[in-house]
């Protein structure tokens, strides 16, 4: 009813708009251009067609072509559960004209593949926008991408992944409407508001001009070489870790040290993202001071911060024992001063402004070919924080613009993923990886949850049993670029070099030069002069 009701109230709003100084409908395309952003608002094409055919009283084609040519759809997912199906009894109670409209479309839809692939009725029931079986559902992806004439991914391994993968038959229908737009930030928001301190250096040595073209960034991997820039840049890091601690304090009452390293992880909480597995890093570094006090290490910060979706338990549990984790560290004086493990509560806009400014170390570690582009690790990006992560999303793009060289990357590859489904067990890495295993049994000891024994049980059933997103083949690889981050850090002019190659490389990842792609290739919008 929710949707409904945004779509619903957004299209009348346009078609209002476009009637006070236009009567030829055969015009709509050329004024207005609407973006589905997800499937979310996939009901758009049947609103749509329901005002051309029953208000304007058009003929079906020139409704379906005007509908076609002003709808377009971003995808931001690969995950099933949100490619939404909705169903059908639900459309019966209250949308049946929509349903009539829906089917129709599906009927016309259907007959064209079957001219195009005869005798293919495997491809005709993938394809068909209902899902038949036992309570029919309507596929709102297959609805978006038919009822639109574009249909980007966000970043290029996503839209490729939509491509040959999650939309394959329907990309192969056709194939005209397939592009990539990979997503961005404002660097209004994301540097010169939020890192004042930073902007300021930047602004002093190559002028203004990046704030409204963010490519000119590119003009601070010459001062890499410079000596003094070096060392302003370490202190505009060091002042805003200070100006956090100063926050923090005042807004919680606890104690950060300025001088550890921020280690952040700030983002929805979802397995595919898998906050569980840098809790689980976590938990071998503790495991390794406990075992040897002696060991050198960096005093480290670890933020987490994010939400989770009102029914999605084991994403709470998650956040549950990342909690306990933290609680545990504090309370254990073997690694107070050493170790600590923050997460932060009502994480939003204005949390992060402080927040990602004052970071070290981002980590972007969901299951490669899972992340379709990800924004926060451009934000850390653009504010000299250096990337941990798995080749997915955007961060294999940033990667590119900056060099492997200057990034922390480990695990699987998407293609690894895809390929092990059939064969991978978690269990070996559990047997024959013993810091994996002396982790996993310190964390189901009920080490952590005296008071509460057995609430992590559904985390080792998630681990050993089935590890979809495949934490533990990865944890490995993890702790060696985890250690290589640390031998960097303990050179801080080495550390500063990569960190300024990071915010000169981040140029493309502003929302300007992405909504300048949507403009250009989708709704062919030109700019409004500038008088």
């Amino acid at each position: 009813m929710q949707e409904y009701f945004l779509v619903a109230c957004s299209v009348a709003d346009a078609v209002r708009r476009f009637q006070r100084s236009n009567s030829d409908w055969r015009l709509f395309p050329d004024k207005v251009a609407i973006q589905m952003n997800d499937t979310h608002p996939a009901l758009a094409v049947s609103e749509l067609m329901r005002i051309l055919l029953d208000q304007v009283h058009l003929g079906w084609d020139e409704a379906w072509d005007i509908t076609q040519n002003t709808l377009a759809y971003t995808n931001h997912t690969l995950l099933p559960e949100a490619l939404e199906r909705w169903p059908v009894e639900w459309f019966e109670d209250m949308l049946p004209r929509q349903l009539e409209i829906i089917y129709e479309i599906n009927r016309r839809f259907l007959g064209d593949v079957r001219r195009r692939f005869p005798a293919d009725e495997g491809r005709i029931q993938r394809l068909s926008l209902i899902e038949e079986g036992f309570g029919k559902k309507v596929r709102m992806a297959n609805l978006a991408v038919v009822g639109s004439h574009s249909t980007n991914g966000v970043a290029l391994i996503h839209s490729n992944l939509l491509r040959n993968t999650t939309l394959k038959d329907l990309a192969e229908v056709f194939p005209e409407r397939f592009n990539n737009k990979t997503n961005g930030v404002t660097p209004r928001r994301w540097l010169l508001l939020c890192n004042p301190e930073l902007s300021k250096l930047i602004t002093d040595v190559i002028g203004e001009g990046w704030i409204s073209d963010l490519s000119q960034l590119s003009n601070l991997k010459a001062f890499t070489a410079d000596r003094g820039f070096r060392d302003d840049f370490r202190k505009a890091k060091g002042n805003a870790k200070r100006q956090f601690c100063d926050w923090f304090r005042w807004s919680t009452g606890q104690v950060l040290d300025p001088d550890a390293i921020f280690d952040c992880q700030v983002k929805r909480i979802h397995e595919y993202k898998r906050q569980l597995l840098n809790a689980l890093r976590i938990l071998v570094l503790y495991n390794r001071l406990r075992e040897n006090p002696g060991l050198q290490m960096h005093p480290r910060t670890f933020f987490f911060a994010g939400k989770a979706a009102p029914a999605y338990r084991l994403a709470k549990l998650i956040i549950k024992f990342i909690n306990s984790l933290a609680g545990t560290i504090d309370g254990d004086p073997a690694v107070r001063g050493r170790l600590k493990v923050v997460f932060l509560p009502e994480y939003c806009v204005s949390v992060a402004e402080r927040l990602i400014p004052a970071s070290d170390v981002s980590n972007q570690i969901s299951t490669a070919g899972y992340e379709a582009s990800g924004t926060s690790n451009m934000k850390f990006m653009m504010n000299g924080a250096l990337t941990i992560g798995t080749r997915d999303g955007a961060t294999i793009e940033m990667a590119q613009e900056a060099g492997e060289e200057n990034f922390f990357l480990f695990g699987l590859t998407a293609e690894q993923v895809s390929g092990s489904r059939g064969w991978y067990n978690p269990h070996w890495h559990y047997e024959h990886e013993p810091e994996t295993r002396e982790a996993l049994d310190l964390m189901f000891s009920d080490y952590f949850s005296r008071n509460e024994p057995g609430v992590f049980a559904p985390l080792r059933d998630m681990l050993l049993m089935h590890d979809h997103y495949m934490h533990l083949a990865d944890l490995t690889s993890y702790l060696e670029a985890d250690q290589r981050l640390t031998a960097l850090y303990a050179d801080p002019d080495a550390w500063a070099r990569k960190a300024i190659l990071n915010v000169a490389s981040s140029g493309k990842f502003s929302s300007d030069r992405t909504i300048s792609e949507y403009a250009a290739d989708i709704w062919e919008v030109k700019p409004c002069p500038v008088r």
